[in-house]
């Protein structure tokens, strides 16, 4: 019978194979982990393609071609409506049209309810009542005043603030002025570009 010394290994366990280290180098292995990072695009799964093949037929060229525009007006449509300058027109464009844009759309306007009044009074004309037409007209003719009205306090505040926020730069005041006014007269919700500020923020 042999003694076991502290601290001495017999042959066997210093020539045996380390079970668990081999299983734990397996598992780490198996996990993606003990090899290269793979790259962003790799990682994102988008890998670039192949370019798709050329078209083989008059009609499948044709059919690209209207894909590739319909695809050019979506994306020209969405940054239009997002306000980016390099799809909007030249009239739209600019950081002074944007700041009028932004004073028209933080204030309740007169001239955005417009469409309802005028469908009201249309319908106040088809009734066959003197007195309901003569009601209609005098509706008509107060809004159109409260429209002159509101049209005139925002043309000074559109004015007012270009002048401060823009002072060494020349200015047609009547063009952004209408240019406004004319904003001011259509429904929130279809104005285009889309408001980007809230009703009564601070510009």
């Amino acid at each position: 019978m042999k003694l076991r010394l502290p601290g001495r290994r017999t042959p066997a366990a210093e020539t045996a194979p380390d079970t668990a280290a081999d299983l734990t180098e397996q598992l780490v292995k198996a996990g993606g982990k003990g090899r290269p990072t793979p790259k962003r695009v790799e990682a994102q799964g988008r890998r670039p393609g192949p370019p798709p093949p050329p078209p083989t037929t008059r009609k499948e060229a044709y059919a690209r071609m209207r894909q590739q525009q319909a695809q050019r007006r979506a994306e020209t449509r969405a940054g239009m409506a997002r306000g980016q300058d390099d799809y909007l027109p030249a009239r739209d464009r600019g950081p002074v049209r944007r700041l009028v844009r932004d004073l028209v759309d933080t204030r309740r306007n007169a001239g955005s309810f417009f469409l309802p009044v005028a469908a009201l009074v249309l319908v106040g004309y088809f009734i066959p009542n003197p007195a309901v037409q003569n009601y209609t007209v005098f509706v008509w003719f107060l809004f159109f005043l409260v429209i002159i009205v509101d049209s005139v306090f925002l043309g000074r505040r559109i004015k007012k603030t270009v002048l401060q926020r823009f002072p060494d730069q020349p200015h047609r005041m009547k063009s952004l002025s209408w240019y406004g006014i004319s904003r001011a007269t259509m429904i929130r919700r279809w104005r285009f570009p889309k408001p980007e500020v809230a009703v009564g923020a601070e510009v």
